[in-house]
């Protein structure tokens, strides 16, 4: 059974717990399991399917039936408080507390990962590198990213992207990427996203004003729907999404970075 330490979200990690002990005894079932858990076994599948919670005093009652000892039982029971976060502030707060209770080199990845989504230049100049030779010259690839960068902020980004191993330094002495599409993963450092994204959401009010039409797409529309067609919306979002990454990824001849923002919200109640 995988640690619950390379989880970040309790519900997954309880499934995985729920299928390891099922495979292991036939008579293991979620009856069984809601039994000695005091919960009802289909509220117990919800919980599975990331579709509800368990109360906060139920917490030391799964940490007795998962056996969590340590430090494992206090990660759990953060863990369980940040997957129910309601504000960026607890979120935050819960977030730095998993870190520092995950192990040394699993810690400084995760601070890494969580730090290349806290400013939008690192993703910019990660980008940048899939055409542009970059050799070693900071001043002149902090002078091609829009808004202009400094070189220190050119510096520290091709030093994270080196760690975290997203580039590589060629024979020629030249860095490359090591994936040409990089997505932030099911579980996303949510906290650090949602600053990215208010940072290009800003970069874009930017472009409104500071780039012509012919540089720039910025059309907004808005329309009636059905909440029961949510869903199937966000699938087509997804779609379009889709067809532009392997547009990007077939591409042969890139010459610019751009930045593109989809935003879904309801105006009324």
């Amino acid at each position: 059974m995988n640690s619950v330490k390379n989880y970040w979200d309790y519900r997954v990690f309880l499934k995985d717990f729920y299928a390891e002990k099922k495979g292991e005894n036939s008579w293991f079932s979620l009856r069984y399991m809601g039994g000695r858990v005091s919960i009802d076994p289909s509220h117990l599948v919800k919980i599975f399917q990331q579709q509800r919670h368990i109360g906060n005093s139920s917490i030391d009652v799964f940490i007795n039936h998962c056996g969590l000892i340590g430090s494992e039982a206090e990660y759990f029971t953060n863990l369980v408080h940040f997957n129910k976060a309601k504000s960026d502030r607890d979120c935050k707060v819960f977030y730095e507390k998993l870190l520092a209770l995950k192990g040394a080199g699993a810690r400084t990845l995760e601070k890494s990962k969580y730090e290349f989504y806290s400013k939008w230049y690192y993703s910019a100049i990660l980008t940048l590198l899939d055409f542009y030779p970059f050799s070693g010259n900071y001043a002149e690839i902090a002078a091609k990213v829009t808004p202009p960068i400094t070189e220190a902020k050119a510096k520290k980004s091709i030093a994270l992207l080196l760690k975290l191993g997203l580039i590589r330094k060629t024979r020629q002495g030249t860095y490359c990427l090591t994936e040409k599409i990089i997505t932030t993963g099911d579980h996303g450092h949510s906290i650090a996203v949602k600053a990215f994204q208010e940072e290009t959401m800003r970069l874009a009010i930017e472009a409104l004003h500071a780039r012509p039409a012919k540089q720039r797409n910025i059309s907004t529309v808005t329309i009636t729907i059905s909440e029961n067609n949510l869903d199937r919306l966000n699938e087509v979002i997804g779609q379009f999404q889709d067809t532009l990454l392997r547009l990007a990824k077939d591409e042969v001849n890139p010459d610019k970075v751009y930045q593109l923002n989809l935003q879904l919200f309801p105006l009324t109640k």
